[in-house]
């Protein structure tokens, strides 16, 4: 049982994610490149965040409640901040980078554009999001121990994979919207990204009420993905062109 839970909580928070990093990064060195670069910058955020929030901890007294709670609080949201100026520091030297390779390139063109550089970055801060996630959970999936046995949610792995899952999709979308937001300066954009991702981060304060954290993140992720989606040139047109190509395709017309 425990097995099954492992490896079902793993596909379950990086199965969407590792199909779209086989189907549009794996295939470009450059790509790649840029995605670990992403993942890099997430890490080195959060280890700041952790530091901060570890010596604030220890300055305090751990008998006050109260205290610690806020503590809590602000490393949550500290963290949120700190890892929106990291996306945008990645993005000014994404933005050197691509003077580098228009300088370097014969017609003088870069081989990947800003949008292309937003998707995979923001591919890259989910991914290392996740797996400081789950790495610990997985870990304690696999036993020994049943999970509720005391009483508690049985649900607590299965919710938490979920919740990677959004938590990467949300990092790829915002890196969209950051992105568009610093080339075109519209910083109410940025703005939105990090309420968004402020928001998302508080409502993990609802657990152990998972539908009150879980739903509203799915509802955020699908704004997101819809505002990433006309930003990057999509139209409900095109949308219904692909869903009718999908639809003709699986019962094709007779005499075609």
């Amino acid at each position: 049982m425990t097995l099954a839970v492992f490896f079902g909580c793993t596909f379950i928070a990086f199965g969407p994610a590792f199909g779209l990093f086989i189907f549009t990064i794996a295939r470009d060195p450059l790509r790649i490149i840029i995605l670990i670069a992403g993942a890099f910058f997430w890490l080195v955020s959060l280890l700041l965040s952790s530091l901060i929030w570890f010596i604030a901890v220890k300055a305090s007294d751990p008998q006050d409640e109260r205290l610690q709670k806020g503590l809590l609080i602000f490393g949550v949201m500290f963290s949120v901040l700190l890892q929106e100026a990291f996306r945008f520091l990645y993005y000014k030297l994404l933005r050197k980078a691509i003077e580098g390779l228009v300088a370097l390139s014969e017609d003088g063109y870069s081989p990947i554009s800003i949008q292309q550089m937003a998707y995979v970055a923001g591919v890259g801060f989910g991914l290392m999001s996740g797996a400081f996630s789950m790495i610990n959970l997985l870990a304690d999936a696999l036993g020994p121990g049943t999970v509720g046995i005391h009483g508690d949610s049985q649900l607590y792995f299965l919710t938490s994979a979920f919740m990677t899952m959004v938590l990467i999709f949300l990092h790829t979308f915002w890196g969209i919207l950051f992105f568009h937001g610093c080339e075109h300066r519209r910083w109410w954009e940025i703005a939105a990204v990090v309420i968004m991702h402020l928001t998302v981060s508080g409502l993990s304060f609802c657990n152990p009420m998972y539908v009150g954290s879980l739903v509203p993140s799915y509802l955020l992720m699908a704004a997101a993905a819809a505002w990433a989606y006309l930003l990057s040139g999509g139209s409900a047109q095109n949308l219904q062109r692909f869903l009718l190509c999908l639809q003709s395709g699986a019962s094709p017309q007779p005499g075609s």
